[in-house]
């Protein structure tokens, strides 16, 4: 899984685009080349049933493939509140809405907010702080 050189250099911005960008058209081959080899992805915010932390490239690609066959949601789009910058130039704090549609309940919002950490152009580590009760509405059910 070769990155460019140009995909190498990308800062955490276009990192997170990328993430984005994989995200909306589901692809599996797309968010294998964004995520590093040993990259962790961790939800604070869980609950029973749901992991709070994926380690490596595999397990988080797995785990977000099947939530794509599994759950009705169906993401359009990204709004971004704001996005901080840190003092390590590879970390941003990202606040930020996905749009998109549910086969159960219609259009959602759903608020979350990311820390973002690259290295050599993949995401390393991301903290997802997503609003779990939101995300359930948008699926119809309870958390």
């Amino acid at each position: 899984m070769a990155l460019s050189d140009q995909e190498q250099k990308a800062g955490a911005r276009e990192v997170l685009e990328r993430f984005r960008q994989a995200a909306i058209s589901q692809s599996v081959d797309d968010m294998s080349r964004v995520h590093a080899v040993d990259a962790v992805h961790e939800f604070p915010f869980t609950r029973p049933g749901l992991p709070s932390r994926l380690e490596g490239r595999d397990e988080i690609v797995n785990w977000i493939a099947t939530g794509w066959k599994s759950y009705p949601l169906k993401f359009e789009r990204y709004r971004t509140l704001a996005i901080h910058d840190t003092n390590d130039p590879e970390t941003i704090i990202v606040e930020q809405e996905a749009l998109g549609t549910s086969a159960s309940t219609g259009e959602f919002a759903l608020p979350n907010i990311v820390v973002l950490t690259v290295r050599n152009g993949q995401i390393a580590h991301l903290r997802d702080y997503v609003n779990i009760l939101a995300a359930a509405a948008a699926m119809g059910g309870d958390t």
